[in-house]
């Protein structure tokens, strides 16, 4: 247990570790930065903006949240980055109790390893404000249903917080952080034969809850612009998305599988003999409320036609928690939890030296196009927790090979946090070539040309246009004051048949497939470019 401890406490102070130390992600960081500065600065907290225009595809909880802290810690990244570490513990603080709950106290440890360990985690909660946030907020309310079912005797104050935690839920998000988890829970009422339930649910309290929270926003919206973005938001972000694409995907039915599977790697790799051991165990009808949360998130998204990876990441406190159920199971001697885990750890080893391979080539190799420091050392690590836990599961110790990936890979994010990430950005041009352009011309007008990077906004601290069509763009740039384009350099040729234009910088960006890494493909190229290329003797 000691040992648990000490991964999780190490484990969540990575968390907080570096958060300045990296310029901001495109495009999804770049709104609830930048956003909520719009709001400090304007102290209109009501209408948020981003680049000089209305921003209401989502509620305002997210954005209030950053600003909340940008008046305490100041505006900065690094502000906005405390915030969404501090959802991340929240998440992995629900799933220790769920699992605490359901099982036991170790279970709840080992709930919050697998969730702080996970390095798809660790980097969300680097960068993901909105998802997390909304995850931490789907969590909650899971976790105190759990509550409310488990500890009967105080269930309508676990019940009066989930509806808390539900209201939050929506205004971060939308009507999908409380419909998703009413259904779950009904779906579990109707397997468990307790449909008569929903009449203890305390529905009427429970609607007041969320109604108080979530109105006074919309109602102020509605008395400044009437029903337009409300209507926009309920029907084109919500309706829209599940029933039309947005964007281009071409993803089939089955696309979330292969997410469920990785979410959480490595623990992932135990979550299908998770899965079948909770659906196959009776002792406890809490087992079936994970799988029903489960499965109903999975399986809603699954039938929408935009599909994006983290639409399902609220299922990762209840995954945790049934991985976590597992492993406790397995060491309490539960004869099929032990064979099935057992079995798995081959799969965890095998995967393991997977990784090491191309993560040493590509990207430890100093020859590479994409080498990036600590890629070695997380190589060496990944072969080293592989070896760890094969002895381990060779010798039948559960605890010790579950320790030893819960270090492995606590280690691996330490250097990918503190020695990958600020090498790292070498990949990312934005801050640089704003920098460039601030130093050029602080009054130029800038546009982007067919690849809107969100994050210069904060980094020019004005708006930035996004163009699309050369016409609108010849315009721009037959404007007698100076005009500096971003764009990718494989459409410069076009932009000087446009007009006379010359480069003012240039940077790499990591904007290719995974077989494109493979084939070490030379890195796409950044353009900043001018239409005033005399002023200072630049040449094109």
């Amino acid at each position: 247990m000691r040992a648990l401890r000490i991964l999780v406490a190490a484990s969540a102070v990575l968390l907080f570790l570096g958060l300045g130390t990296s310029t901001i992600w495109d495009a999804n960081e770049a709104y609830y930065v930048e956003t909520p500065r719009q709001m400090v600065q304007s102290g209109d907290f009501v209408n948020p903006t981003f680049n000089g225009a209305p921003r209401f595809n989502k509620p305002v909880l997210s954005y209030w949240i950053v600003a909340g802290f940008y008046k305490v810690l100041g505006v900065s990244v690094w502000a906005e980055r405390v915030a969404i570490a501090i959802g991340a513990l929240g998440i992995a603080a629900a799933a220790f109790v769920i699992a605490r709950i359901i099982w036991s106290v170790r279970a709840g440890w080992i709930a919050a390893l697998v969730l702080l360990t996970a390095p798809r985690v660790v980097f969300f909660a680097r960068r993901i404000f909105i998802d997390i946030y909304v995850t931490l907020f789907m969590s909650l309310v899971l976790m105190f249903f759990v509550l409310a079912e488990a500890r009967p005797v105080h269930r309508r104050r676990y019940l009066l917080l989930m509806y808390v935690a539900a209201g939050l839920g929506v205004l971060t998000k939308g009507p999908v952080a409380i419909a998703l988890p009413a259904i779950a829970f009904l779906v579990y009422l109707a397997i468990e034969r307790r449909l008569a339930d929903i009449r203890r649910m305390h529905l009427v309290t429970g609607a007041l809850i969320v109604a108080a929270i979530v109105t006074p926003w919309y109602a102020m919206v509605y008395a400044e612009h009437g029903w337009q973005y409300i209507r926009a938001f309920f029907i084109g972000e919500n309706v829209g998305r599940f029933s039309e694409t947005v964007g281009h995907q071409d993803r089939p039915f089955y696309f979330y599988v292969p997410v469920l599977l990785t979410e959480l790697f490595p623990w992932s790799l135990f979550v299908p003999v998770a899965l079948a051991h909770a659906a196959t165990v009776a002792r406890s009808s809490l087992h079936r409320l994970l799988l029903c949360w489960i499965a109903v998130i999975v399986i809603a998204f699954s039938f929408s036609s935009t599909k994006q990876d983290l639409y399902i990441f609220p299922i990762v406190a209840a995954l945790a928690a049934l991985i976590a159920g597992l492993f406790e199971q397995a060491m309490n001697g539960e004869e099929r939890a032990r064979r099935w885990t057992h079995w798995t750890w081959p799969v965890v080893a095998v995967a393991m030296l997977a990784l090491w391979i191309p993560l040493g080539r590509l990207f430890g190799a100093a020859s590479s196009v994409y080498f990036i420091h600590g890629a070695r050392i997380a190589a060496v690590l990944l072969l080293a927790g592989a070896s760890a836990v094969t002895v381990y599961w060779f010798r039948r110790r559960t605890f010790e090979a579950l320790v030893t990936l819960g270090l492995a890979f606590a280690a691996i994010n330490y250097v990918l946090v503190l020695v990958a990430l600020p090498y790292f950005e070498r990949f990312k041009p934005v801050a640089p070539l704003s920098a460039t352009a601030l130093a050029r011309n602080p009054g130029a007008h800038v546009v982007q040309f067919r690849t809107p990077l969100p994050s210069m906004v904060w980094y020019l601290g004005k708006p930035v246009e996004e163009v699309y069509d050369l016409p609108v763009l010849r315009q721009r740039l037959a404007r007698p004051e100076e005009t500096l384009v971003l764009l990718k350099e494989r459409d410069y040729p076009e932009v000087q048949a446009l007009a006379p234009t010359c480069i003012v910088d240039r940077r790499p960006l990591l904007d290719v497939k995974p077989r494109e890494i493979m084939a070490g493909t030379a890195l796409p190229q950044m353009l900043l470019v001018s239409n005033r290329c005399a002023k200072n003797g630049d040449g094109s």
